[in-house]
């Protein structure tokens, strides 16, 4: 947690992968490791009760994304749009590809061009600055 770095082991593309963390989310994750209810019987940050085998996997937040989309009425919204929106932001913000892409967790930069959806708005600041 002192170099703010996480080692995810496992991962959507299957590639264990080592990501950098910004100072909100090392403190979330800091938080949660020293919750008092966090039970000494597992390594995971987030985690859900054993199941009928005794073992306890990671927590299933489907059920109350499901409630909170519903409470604000928000119908045509995946989870998965944050991952969209997420890499967009780092673009943005100066991240070259290959930074966003070790972040994201992307194996070919084609992929994380059909996630990157910068906003024109943006383009034409970065314009001026560039022919100033």
């Amino acid at each position: 947690m002192g170099r703010r770095i996480i080692r995810l082991l496992e991962t959507k593309n299957t590639q264990p992968r080592t990501v950098p963390l910004n100072r909100r989310a090392t403190e979330t994750i800091a938080e949660a490791l020293k919750h008092p209810v966090r039970p000494a019987d597992t390594d995971l940050v987030f985690f859900g009760e054993p199941g009928q085998d005794g073992v306890r996997r990671p927590y299933n937040f489907n059920k109350v994304w499901l409630e909170i989309k519903e409470s604000i009425d928000l119908k045509d919204f995946r989870f998965h749009d944050l991952r969209h929106e997420a890499v967009s932001r780092f673009v943005e913000a100066g991240l070259s590809d290959q930074e966003v892409a070790a972040i994201s967790g992307h194996r070919s930069m084609q992929m994380l061009k059909r996630y990157t959806h910068l906003r024109a708005e943006d383009l034409v600041t970065k314009l001026d600055k560039s022919s100033a």
